[in-house]
């Protein structure tokens, strides 16, 4: 069963992008442009906010195993 979490090994900020990107199997980098994008579209701050909540409540990759 695969989990979403957070990844410290290959993290730019937190890792919530490449724990996202993980679990999607894909390249974290497509998951940070869509990110970014995202935020810059809809809303500057949902976007900021939305990240925050996920670094807070993901756990780390390192609790998981």
């Amino acid at each position: 069963m695969k989990k979403l979490f957070k990844d410290r090994e290959t993290k730019m900020i937190c890792g919530v992008c490449s724990g996202i990107a993980q679990y999607f199997n894909i390249d974290p980098t497509i998951v940070r442009i869509i990110w970014a994008i995202a935020t810059v579209v809809f809303a500057l701050f949902i976007g900021i906010v939305a990240y925050i909540i996920c670094a807070l409540v993901l756990p780390d990759k390192s609790t998981i195993e």
